[in-house]
């Protein structure tokens, strides 16, 4: 079919045109080929002028349909063109196409090559260059803008007169294929006039082997909308994204369920220090402890009106334990004893001996085998600083191991004094320490980096109530005293040895109600004597009622109870040297102690 494309030979890739130079690539010379083939001219458009015949204009034939034409010469099959500048009418007319079997008027050099490749195919590279194939757009095929050159300012060589369009007749109704040309008639050739179109100028300026361009076909995918714009199938997506969510929601939720059951998708397992713990200095608390404890017990007391509950430490293998006398008091005469041990072996016990004046009592346990004692250490060698620990059983906390050092020595304190009368006060020149100790710890040891016993632990200083017994229920502020060593040794061996202790007196009654700066002999004693006991250590030293004794083995003295105190830190037939003043003077003497029984 004739769609308006030249019927030239087609361009080979040596020797296509491009914009901005001449087709040819060697000197402008002659040369056999343009010889015997003139250069393709535009196709000429049959026209007549508007006062010749009909019949002056060459009979149009239909063109013949043949798939691939072989190359003629232009000039055989096209008729005369009329000279330019020539209209016969509006629209022109197609140019008259030669008969198929018109004899061609030239021959090329050359036959022609099956393969069109160079240098055994057609025209070589110095033959002309066959003009550029512009193809018609199919009906209803949008058509991109014009090509604005590589400037923006379009082409640079101007587009070669494009030949006659033959308007296609129009399609019919059924979708059937229909003939494009028409049917040979028998009579002459009659000249028809054609609807015909120029081609669009876009379609002028086409050139398949330019820069690329905007595609011709439209790409496929959504229908265009009013605006030329694709239309946005965003329902689609939001719909898409809704249920993805969704999934992933449920997908997630159910994975949280399952961790949060079973604790995780594997099993962790946390690292660990793998090395061996070893053993530990046994100067250390934990090795203290280690050698101390099995030598420390509980004491749980029952009476017909109260319990309590202590510590107590081993003394030999004969089951002599020590401990306070205000643990085993609510015992009574026929209270109960129940001892256990570091182990959790128990045992019943007995009260040996007690004293209230050195806060002091003595149990044994019988049919108990395997005992270890606890080795006694010597309270005079301890100084200030030296660090101690303390193992009792706070508020029934068996086997409680705390840690400190000792904070001060010879503190006189008083404990005691529930009855009224003063025979229940103990007086103690303690050891002080910051280990802590709480009810419960009473009677327990307090023991220094050998795991020697220097104290035992007896009275604490509560903030609440000042309070200086520890068997109250406040806890440790810190403040915790303890009996050295050396006098509950002396007492442990007479409770022992007699059921009783010894107390060293030196025959005076003193005020206690004296508030200046010493300890002040009374004018009477309490049955309403002589506060000097005839014949007693006072008396023999020449001390006299209202003296006012100041010093102690030139230690000073402040009070009377601390003036016990100091006597109390010392054995019975022990000498002392004393400073007292008298009438405005200060005198001097030594007194050797007495000995009384405690209760």
């Amino acid at each position: 079919m004739d769609d308006g494309k030249t019927t030239e030979p087609k361009a080979k890739w040596w020797s296509r045109p491009a914009p901005g130079r001449s087709t040819r690539t060697a000197p402008e010379e002659p040369s056999p080929v343009e010889d015997a083939m003139p250069p393709a001219a535009a196709p000429a458009v049959s026209e007549t002028p508007d006062d010749a015949p009909p019949s002056a204009a060459a009979p149009a034939e239909p063109p013949a349909v043949t798939p691939a034409p072989e190359p003629v010469a232009p000039a055989a099959a096209m008729s005369e063109a009329p000279a330019p500048g020539t209209v016969t009418g509006e629209t022109p007319l197609l140019e008259a196409a030669a008969p198929v079997n018109a004899p061609r008027a030239g021959q090329p050099l050359h036959e022609p090559d099956p393969y069109g490749t160079p240098p055994y195919g057609g025209p070589g590279p110095w033959a002309p260059a066959p003009p550029v194939q512009r193809p018609t757009p199919a009906h209803g095929t949008p058509v991109p803008p014009p090509y604005a050159g590589t400037n923006g300012a379009g082409p640079t060589v101007p587009p070669t007169p494009a030949p006659a369009f033959q308007a296609a007749p129009p399609l019919p109704p059924h979708p059937q294929a229909q003939p494009h040309g028409p049917h040979p008639q028998a009579g002459p050739p009659q000249p028809q006039q054609h609807s015909q179109q120029p081609p669009s100028p876009q379609w002028l300026q086409y050139d398949p082997w330019s820069a690329p361009r905007q595609p011709l076909l439209t790409q496929p995918g959504p229908p265009l909308g009013p605006d030329g714009r694709r239309k946005k199938r965003r329902g689609r997506v939001l719909v898409g994204a809704l249920l993805l969510a969704l999934v992933a929601g449920g997908v997630g939720g159910g994975i949280g369920a399952y961790v949060e059951r079973n604790g995780g998708l594997t099993a962790i397992e946390l690292p660990q220090d793998e090395r061996n713990g070893g053993g530990r200095a046994p100067d250390s608390v934990a090795g203290i402890a280690a050698s101390a404890l099995p030598s420390v017990v509980t004491l749980h007391v029952s009476g017909t009106s109260e319990s309590g509950t202590g510590t107590g430490f081993v003394l030999d293998d004969r089951g002599h334990i020590l401990t306070n006398n205000h643990v085993v008091a609510p015992a009574g005469s026929s209270g109960e004893i129940t001892v256990t041990f570091s182990g959790g072996e128990t045992a019943s016990a007995e009260v040996i001996g007690k004293d209230s004046g050195y806060d002091l009592a003595v149990v044994k346990v019988s049919g108990v085998s395997g005992l270890k004692p606890l080795p006694l250490g010597n309270s005079d060698n301890v100084r200030v600083g030296d660090p101690v620990v303390a193992i009792g059983a706070p508020f029934d906390l068996s086997n409680t191991v705390t840690s400190g050092i000792i904070s001060a020595k010879d503190r006189p304190i008083t404990a005691g004094g529930e009855k009224g009368d003063g025979s229940d006060v103990s007086y103690v020149d303690a050891l002080q320490t910051d280990a802590p100790i709480n009810p419960g710890n009473s009677g327990g040891p307090l023991v220094d980096t050998d795991a020697h016993v220097i104290g035992i632990n007896s009275a604490i200083r509560a903030a609440d109530t000042g309070s200086t017994t520890e068997g109250g229920q406040a806890g440790s502020i810190g403040l915790g005293f303890a009996i050295p060593i050396n006098q509950g040794k002396r007492v442990a061996e007479e409770l022992i040895n007699t059921g009783k202790a010894t107390h060293p007196v030196i025959g005076v009654s003193l005020d206690m109600k004296y508030t200046g700066d010493g300890a002040k002999v009374g004018p009477k004693g309490a049955d309403g004597k002589s506060s000097v006991t005839a014949g007693g250590p006072g008396a023999r030293a020449g001390i006299r009622p209202g003296d006012i004794i100041t010093e102690v083995d030139g230690r000073r003295v402040h009070s009377g109870e601390e003036l016990i105190v100091k006597i109390r830190s010392h054995r019975p037939g022990d000498r002392l040297e004393l400073t007292l003043t008298r009438g405005g003077k200060d005198l001097s003497m030594t007194l050797t102690l007495g000995s009384a029984t405690g209760t």
